[in-house]
């Protein structure tokens, strides 16, 4: 009676083990469902409103050629930002849309998603930033807020949201950098940092990221790079390794922010709004 009864107990263990593996498989699954259909061009809105994310997220993709005139970096925002910004640990905007107005340490203010994105113009992308009532500025914010329409607002943020990374208690090796990004890096970003032109963003030279963007911080490069890079086997650098090369790039030269620019944004009539 005893061992039937610690057969049934062991049968019942296994199929509760059983459904729950098939659980977690039918989530894993649903989440690999709701990463895919975050932008289906196909599921937005109609009218004004989907052209306007539709278009914002070509801005993502394509900066350069779609904001002539706002970028001076040879870069589109799709760099930091992959797979549009729908990619975990890889500058995902899941979310984004939800955590402004939020305190910013930099500025010493509240800000908007409109300042922030006016900073990835001004030192990413080491040029201007859109007007706030653009049509420019609008699309990339209405896209950001259709990926970001599971989120509840003023919730916190994902730990999946961003790529920095605690460093490793010791300096940086950029002798062991340089060698590896010779062997890892280089067939796509170039032995010269300066990449391929609508395909592989520089790394450095003057159509770079200037030295106050988030890429020129140590902890967010390594974050990055271990999470996505190199781009045909992401995750297999170790934080070492990724520390190490990203060392070495920042070793190189770029364009300095320039502090004391002014920003003038065009002025509008009281019936544009």
């Amino acid at each position: 009676m005893s061992s039937k009864r610690t057969l049934l107990v062991a049968l019942a263990l296994a199929v509760t083990v059983l459904c729950a593996a098939c659980s977690n498989g039918g989530s894993t699954a649903s989440a690999q469902s709701d990463t895919a259909a975050l932008y289906d061009p196909q599921a937005l809105p109609s009218g004004p409103l989907g052209d306007q994310i539709r278009e914002g997220h070509d801005i993502i993709v394509d900066t350069q050629t779609r904001m002539k005139g706002y970028v001076r970096a040879q870069m589109s925002c799709a760099a930091c930002h992959i797979a549009a910004g729908t990619k975990p640990r890889g500058g995902s905007f899941v979310g984004t849309y939800a955590y402004f107005p939020q305190w910013n340490k930099r500025s010493h203010r509240v800000i908007a998603l409109q300042d922030r994105l006016a900073e990835c113009f001004l030192y990413s992308m080491n040029g201007r930033p859109p007007a706030y009532s653009s049509k420019e500025m609008i699309a990339m914010v209405a896209y950001i807020a259709w990926l970001s329409r599971n989120v509840p607002t003023l919730s916190t943020p994902s730990p999946q949201q961003g790529f920095i990374t605690p460093l490793p208690t010791s300096s940086a090796d950029v002798k062991h950098g340089a060698a590896l990004y010779a062997e890892k890096c280089a067939a796509c970003h170039q032995a010269n940092g300066e990449g391929v032109a609508g395909t592989f963003p520089p790394l450095w030279g003057p159509k770079s990221f200037n030295s106050g963007a988030g890429m020129a911080h140590i902890d967010r490069m390594t974050g990055f790079v271990m999470y996505n890079m190199p781009q045909n086997a992401p995750g297999t650098l170790s934080l070492r390794d990724a520390y190490d090369i990203s060392a070495y790039v920042l070793t190189r030269e770029r364009p300095k922010f320039q502090q004391d620019r002014t920003v003038a944004f065009p002025s509008k009539e009281a019936g544009y709004f």
